[in-house]
C-alpha cells in the first residue's frame, strides 16, 4: 500500500497492523454521505463528541484507497475498533477537514 500523501488530503490509517490509505475523492464522500446523511451534520456530530463508532468506520471505508484483496467491511470496522479511539482520531481529523474545507 502506498503512503498517505498530505497534499491529497489523505489520511494513513493502520488496521490490524497494515498500512492503509484514505482518500476522500468526491465519489466517496457521496457514498458516505448516502449511507450517514449530510456531511456537515457528521462534523457537527464529530466536534459535539457524538460521532458513533459505526459512523467513523463507514466514512473510512468509503473513504479507503486501495482497498486490499479479501478485506470485508466487517473485518474493517473490527480493525479499526480493536485499534481504539487514539489511532483512529488522527486520520478522522484529517477527513473531517478536507469535508470543511475541500481540495
Amino acid at each position: 500500500m502506498s503512503q498517505a500523501n498530505p497534499v491529497r488530503g489523505e489520511a494513513a490509517l493502520r488496521v490490524n497492523g497494515v498500512a492503509l490509505v484514505l482518500r476522500p475523492t468526491f465519489a466517496a464522500l457521496v457514498a458516505a454521505e448516502e449511507e450517514l446523511g449530510p456531511l456537515f451534520a457528521l462534523v457537527e456530530r464529530a466536534a459535539a463528541g457524538g460521532l458513533k463508532l459505526s459512523e467513523m468506520a463507514a466514512l473510512f471505508w468509503h473513504c479507503l484507497h486501495g482497498r486490499p484483496d479479501g478485506l470485508t467491511r466487517e473485518a474493517f470496522s473490527e480493525g479499526v475498533a480493536s485499534g481504539g479511539l487514539a489511532a483512529a482520531t488522527p486520520a478522522l481529523k484529517v477527513l473531517l477537514r478536507q469535508v470543511l474545507q475541500g481540495r
